[in-house]
């Protein structure tokens, strides 16, 4: 790597097509940890509103719906997201993060606000209409995945960057803790509209104060990148990163397979404390969120400690090695009523399938390079977004046809498949 590589990049406007002066370094620390501080809220109000309909199930089952038909509402937002989340990371590529974040949450508000008045003139009764309504959210929501990740890479070095992008993932746990915490006792009360404008109120507030306060960070200027010599994989940012290795597909495939033990935590923990371990809705709740803010710590551990090791590699597959053995724990404390073992297994393998997600993300935008993160990690949301779409129904149906044992125990069998495609090294562009 030449001396030119170490060097900082050239600021450039919100708009990403010019170069200017580097900031100082305060300066860069200043709007880096603020854009990382406003990235976490955008994030964590986006998690609440993709994994809040998963809170509903009981709600929506008390209404009539199957327990597949609905593992398939809560897993409309998922659905919705993949339509979106590779044109929202291209237009991130191309116009700047500041912009992306805010109309998505904005966008989100307005659907959800939508929502409300739908629900109290009595027009989402029927499962279709809102599984769309939750699609179109969903969509909406795809924004601040790829941006808020493109915003923790352009400003944090090397040598931060595992932590800080930990600290930016925790917010999906973090979001989904509060969302097991408040969702069924909104809808308690006020049933789907509750919920509704608890998403609306907080994607309005969050959309604004990314809006004002998400600097976009400094990117190489176009001319800067083409030199191969200034690359550590003597291949320029400019080149699609995709060509040459498949260390890109290969972590797009090994995320996809851990969404699968992450999300049926996800959707069906709950459900599971409840029918199987006997516990009431309020209770499981809470083990829910204890759960997600456990996992939130996790993942702020696992990326300081992946900036420290040799390989993020490494630590990737010691982390799917240990969401299969603690996925079969929970299979196996499913054969009898423990609620007490139930709810630390749980907690654990909870925590557990998620911690991957600050690693694969710090690993693909590294590799991507600059003018490609936005488009890679959208495919990385892409793909992890349609495998979890899959899981209510698949896991659901699973669960119907052979109980939550068997079922918990293929789930468990993913992570050590996903082991084993771990790229070997890391690989960084500039």
């Amino acid at each position: 790597m030449s001396p030119a590589s170490s060097a900082p990049p050239p600021d450039r406007s919100r708009r990403g097509d010019g170069a200017g002066p580097p900031p100082d370094a305060r300066r860069r620390r200043i709007l880096g940890w603020r854009g990382l501080a406003l990235g976490v809220l955008g994030q964590t109000t986006a998690t609440i509103v993709l994994v809040g309909p998963s809170f509903l199930i009981p709600l929506l089952r008390d209404a009539g719906y199957s327990l597949t038909l609905a593992g398939t509402a809560a897993a409309s937002t998922s659905f919705g997201m993949v339509l979106t989340l590779v044109a929202w990371g291209a237009l991130a590529d191309r116009r700047g993060e500041r912009l992306v974040i805010a109309a998505g949450l904005l966008g989100a508000a307005a659907i959800t606000g939508l929502g409300v008045v739908l629900s109290r003139a009595g027009m989402l009764a029927h499962p279709l209409s809102l599984i769309c309504l939750l699609a179109l959210a969903g969509a909406a929501c795809a924004s601040v995945n790829s941006a808020t990740g493109r915003v923790v890479a352009g400003w944090f070095s090397r040598e931060r960057r595992g932590l800080a992008m930990g600290i930016r993932q925790m917010s999906q746990p973090l979001g989904t803790g509060i969302a097991a915490v408040t969702v069924p006792a909104v809808a308690a009360l006020w049933g789907i509209t509750g919920f509704l404008v608890l998403a609306a109120v907080l994607a309005a507030v969050s959309g604004a104060a990314c809006w004002a306060g998400v600097v976009d960070p400094p990117r190489p200027a176009r001319a800067e990148v083409e030199d191969p010599d200034d690359l550590p994989t003597g291949a320029p940012s400019s080149v699609n990163p995709y060509r040459g290795d498949s260390f890109l597909l290969r972590i797009h495939a090994v995320s996809a397979l851990l969404v699968i033990p992450q999300f049926t935590f996800m959707t069906y923990g709950l459900v599971w404390l409840m029918d199987v371990q006997r516990m009431e809705a309020h209770t499981a709740g809470l083990v829910v969120g204890v759960a997600q803010l456990v996992g939130a710590a996790g993942r702020i551990v696992m990326g300081g400690l992946s900036d420290r090791a040799p390989s993020r590699m490494f630590v990737l597959r010691i982390v799917a090695l240990a969401a299969a053995v603690l996925t079969g724990a929970v299979a196996a404390t499913s054969l009898g009523v423990m609620p007490v073992l139930g709810a630390v297994v749980l907690v654990l393998a909870s925590a557990a399938s998620v911690a991957d997600n600050g690693l694969a993300f710090t690993s693909i935008a590294e590799a991507a390079g600059s003018r490609w993160s936005g488009k890679a990690l959208g495919i990385q949301n892409t793909g992890q977004h349609l495998v979890s779409s899959g899981v209510g129904p698949v896991v659901g149906a699973l669960v119907t046809a052979a109980g939550y044992p068997l079922a918990l125990a293929c789930v468990a069998g993913v992570p050590v498949v996903a082991s084993l495609l771990v790229p070997r090294k890391d690989v960084e562009r500039d």
